[in-house]
């Protein structure tokens, strides 16, 4: 028989921490950014070009995490019959964090051993392994480390579902996952709805990010015969399959560098991604129609791809990662027009094939052979029908709540119905008042009660990017809300009004939020003595607040001031000096200043930044800024692997 039980899972943990309390009101570089579409067509150039977001704002970064893990326990849902066993980590995105073939008893998914928050994803921490359900923008999403609402519900034959859903900040839609297994079914079903409420289109994403184990004998196989290749030049490359550079990029332990291949599947075949080894043996990936996109990632056999996965993990434990999204590639969003509900169903089971075919130096004879046995253990016409089947019960309200999530879809339902707006909430995917919490409080407030409130001396909890705010705030004044209304015109573009805004609320009563957001805002536009002297006003008033001090270091060694900054550094305790982040800002500061001896001191002692972005390249840009300027009287040390994240190998000092 299915069924669905709630349990816990103890795992050696690193906490995701506590959120950064500034606003990220100008994003970062972008690592998806194209700048050559040359070898596109003109729907994707427009696709590419399409719903770019200025930053992940309302949410705020999660850097809060280290590199200190402990045990500590995770809920989680398991759903299991006969043949499959998948559990979900509940307060981590509804992550698919394991599926167990139970006759040979095979983990299909890369499970990771360890908890351990890294900075790949759009608001920071991230987490390697399972499947990943990624909505709104490109990149990992925003609620990858956030719980989920959770429910109980049964379909009419009986079967019980595993309902996940959340209120999406940036692009204001409502998605459900709602996952079964019924008794006799070789596949685990995953139905996902997303639903636009609004009155305007809007860009959408989704992407089922699927980590699986990486060995020699892996071969990851799609129904396509060419692909689009993007990697970290942010180029795209539209190239043959299998291997157009004389290696097999398919078996992926023989590509060097980190690389994305989108596969390019004719619109007539069948949709479906796998990844088998040397038995013919893997995870397989289908779905019906509307999940268009497939994609293979690697990390490269060089030394910085080897030790992101250890950071991700730990050692012994490779993965690759195949992905299923809307899109033709992960570099694109679709227009979703106001009130439309886009649906499909997904699945995930034991794939087993000819291994001799599966392996075949000839492509096509592969890839036929994965496609057959699919079609043998999941007719499409099965899982079409599954599809079908959904629309008598996606709306079904939930037997029993097991798990709740974020207070921002009551909120959402309590401004529509303010405003004389159609409701937000489907019966299946509610959002009760008792969700609201201390992030909605001053929220409430502006609505209710037409005034906005709260403690200068702490960072405002929340923040709002939907114009929809734009009115109440300026009906509101004070401090806060002008800090509020400031924000809402910088994420549109308006800087002119965004720092009237800021200046006013300086006026009403000046605090270090004003005076920071006035400091991005003059960095973002070329104003670095501008950018310094705020920075400056705002550290008189916050003076420990690390994301505040780490923030306006950056800003003043790019303005020439490294000074300054070890003098700032000087006056922090002793946990805050010991953090990487802070390490590694005094070794720069140091060699700016031209003290070789003090950055070189700390770089052989060892920093360690928990945070360091995917394709950053800050630790080992350092470490040869270093050498080279003590090359006159040391010999040249090779790079310690330690700070080798480089994504490409050819990517050197310089």
């Amino acid at each position: 028989m299915s069924e669905l039980r709630l349990t816990t899972l103890t795992l050696p943990t690193a906490a995701v921490g506590p959120v950064n309390p500034l606003p990220p009101l100008f994003g970062a570089t972008d690592l998806h950014q194209v700048e050559d579409t040359s070898q596109a067509d003109e729907e994707m150039r427009h696709n590419i070009g399409y719903g770019r977001v200025p930053s992940v704002m309302p949410y705020l970064i999660q850097d809060g995490y280290t590199r200190e893990r402990a045990p500590a326990e995770h809920p989680v849902a398991v759903l299991e019959n006969a043949t499959l066993r998948a559990t979900f980590l509940l307060g981590a995105g509804g992550r698919l964090w394991s599926l167990i073939h139970k006759p040979t008893g095979r983990e299909l998914l890369f499970r990771n051993p360890v908890f351990q928050p890294a900075n790949l994803a759009l608001r920071g921490a991230w987490l390697a392994g399972g499947v990943e359900w990624n909505i709104a923008t490109i990149g990992h999403t925003p609620t990858t480390c956030e719980p989920l609402h959770t429910a109980r519900l049964t379909r009419p034959d009986g079967t019980p579902v595993l309902r996940m859903w959340e209120y999406e900040r940036i692009r204001g839609v409502v998605y459900q996952i709602d996952a079964h297994l019924p008794d006799d079914s070789q596949v685990l079903l995953v139905h996902i709805r997303i639903t636009n409420p609004r009155d305007t289109t809007v860009p959408m994403y989704w992407w089922s990010n699927i980590a699986v184990p990486e060995a020699p004998d892996v071969r990851v196989l799609a129904p396509a015969d060419a692909a689009w290749q993007f990697s970290y030049d942010r180029r795209i490359h539209h190239i043959d399959l299998p291997a157009p550079h004389g290696t097999d990029l398919t078996r992926t332990t023989r590509s060097r560098d980190a690389a994305d291949y989108f596969f390019d599947i004719p619109d007539h075949r069948r949709h479906w991604i796998t990844a088998l080894d040397a038995s013919g043996r893997g995870l397989v990936q289908t779905s019906t129609r509307r999940l268009r996109g497939r994609k293979l990632f690697l990390w490269g056999q060089g030394e910085g791809g080897r030790h992101w996965q250890e950071w991700l993990s730990e050692p012994g434990h490779a993965y690759l990662e195949i992905q299923a999204g809307l899109a033709r590639t992960q570099l694109e969003h679709l227009p979703m027009p106001a009130g439309a509900q886009w649906s499909w169903t997904e699945a995930y089971g034991l794939l087993e094939a000819d291994p001799d075919a599966v392996h075949s130096t000839d492509w096509t004879t592969a890839r036929e052979a994965a496609q057959h046995s699919l079609d043998q253990l999941l007719p499409q016409s099965a899982l079409d029908a599954e599809l079908q089947a959904a629309t008598h019960w996606i709306d079904q309200q939930p037997d029993e709540i097991l798990h709740t999530g974020s207070g921002w879809g009551a909120l959402e339902h309590h401004r529509r119905t303010k405003t004389g707006e159609a409701p937000l909430s489907t019966p299946g995917a509610p959002f009760p008042d008792t969700t609201l919490g201390p992030e909605q409080a001053p929220w409430l407030e502006l609505l209710h009660h037409g005034r906005i409130t709260a403690d200068p001396g702490r960072a405002p909890a929340s923040h709002q990017s939907d114009p929809a705010w734009g009115d109440p705030l300026r009906a509101a004044d004070g401090w806060l809300a002008q800090l509020h209304l400031g924000t809402l015109h910088a994420h549109t573009g308006d800087h002119q009004a965004a720092r009237k805004a800021w200046q006013h609320s300086l006026e009403l009563h000046p605090t270090p939020w004003a005076w920071r957001n006035l400091a991005t805002l003059a960095a973002h536009t070329g104003d670095p003595d501008e950018a310094a002297h705020a920075y400056r006003q705002a550290l008189q008033l916050a003076p420990t607040l690390l994301p505040l001090v780490l923030e306006s270091a950056g800003l003043l060694l790019r303005a020439g001031h490294p000074q300054e900054v070890l003098e700032h550094l000087d006056t922090l305790d002793t946990t805050q000096r010991a953090t990487g982040r802070v390490r590694w800002t005094e070794a720069r500061a140091a060699l700016d200043t031209g003290d070789t001896d003090r950055c070189g001191r700390l770089l052989h002692e060892g920093i360690e930044v928990a945070d360091i972005r995917e394709g950053e390249s800050s630790l080992h840009e350092l470490w040869f800024a270093h050498q080279r300027a003590t090359s006159d009287s040391t010999p040249g040390l090779p790079l310690p692997r330690a700070y080798d994240f480089r994504m490409l190998t050819a990517d050197e000092a310089g």
